[in-house]
């Protein structure tokens, strides 16, 4: 176990690299950013001393070296629009978007787990394929519309939630459903597979010979190994949503990282994406790697 996770480490830290060598770069393939921070009308005399004030006279590699420095301290510098550091703004928006992808994710599972269960137990019956309507639904459909869809519904004709805004726990029911059922798809393929994998294996038929009740040998024995890949897929699905909510923070205004990176793109910020960008990146990351060793302590088999 310890050598499978030394191994899964060493891969995280070079993708851990790898991303940070893109968000770098992402910041100065978008153009000079001396006559960006400068504005159109500056002079080239006060473009040149924003060049040697931000350091970007220097040679790339020295500019690279001293922002991984600073970001592994978590200072990303200072916003070229809001005027406060990036790491105070990432702070104050964070815990919207870690809200928002935690609610999202608890209605993904409660109900593409149960919808999964339901799926395989039924084969080839018209629930089935229900659930695989559903399934390819929300794949096909676009957050953004399904997002307005549901606020024309439930908060413009029926009143019963708000529109916008994360004031309180109403405010996040919306925007978690439009999130989640993006995410729902996949984890109700996953457990249907899982599940008839399951249930056609040795060991579901000796439970059923011993005479044990249907809903324990479904539960304890079907569902209890059908779940462990759904674990790696929550993980990764988490972070595509934090990723994803820059398109639904924006449809209901909820002011998560989401939203403070379609403002700073907008308005050319170029340190607050690429803050954002790293940061989510490496959330990504963690979660990916604390699957993978879960995984690996639930099923011995995947240390191999």
């Amino acid at each position: 176990m310890l050598r499978f996770a030394l191994r899964r480490l060493l891969v995280a830290l070079s993708v851990a690299v790898t991303v940070s060598v893109a968000s770098f770069m992402l910041l100065h393939l978008s153009g000079d950013l001396a006559t960006a921070i400068a504005g159109p009308e500056a002079t080239s005399t006060q473009i040149e001393a924003i060049r040697v004030q931000y350091g970007l006279d220097q040679p790339l590699l020295t500019q690279f070296a001293t922002w991984a420095w600073n970001a592994l301290h978590l200072d990303f510098g200072h916003s070229f629009y809001f005027r406060e550091r990036v790491s105070d703004l990432i702070a104050a928006r964070m815990p919207v978007t870690l809200t928002l992808g935690v609610v999202a994710l608890a209605v993904a599972l409660f109900v593409a787990i149960p919808l999964g269960v339901l799926a395989a137990v039924r084969r080839d019956t018209w629930i089935d394929r229900a659930a695989l309507f559903v399934s390819v639904l929300g794949q096909a459909m676009p957050t953004f519309w399904f997002g307005l869809a549901l606020i024309t519904v439930f908060a413009v004709n029926l009143r019963w939630l708000p529109v916008s805004g994360n004031a309180t726990w109403k405010h996040f029911v919306l925007p978690a459903v439009a999130l989640g059922y993006y995410a729902m798809p996949a984890v109700m393929r996953l457990t249907r597979n899982g599940m008839l994998e399951v249930l056609s294996s040795d060991f579901v038929r000796t439970a059923r010979a011993k005479g044990l009740p249907p809903r324990k040998v479904l539960i304890r024995h079907a569902l209890r190994n059908a779940v462990i890949p759904v674990i790696a897929l929550a993980a990764v699905q988490f972070g595509f949503m934090l990723g994803g909510s820059i398109v639904v923070e924006a449809v209901f205004s909820l002011q998560g990282l989401g939203q403070l990176a379609w403002e700073s793109i907008a308005r050319n910020d170029f340190p607050v994406v690429q803050a954002i960008v790293l940061v989510l990146a490496m959330i990504y990351i963690a979660l990916t790697l604390a699957a993978d060793l879960l995984n690996a302590f639930l099923d011995p088999r995947l240390r191999q």
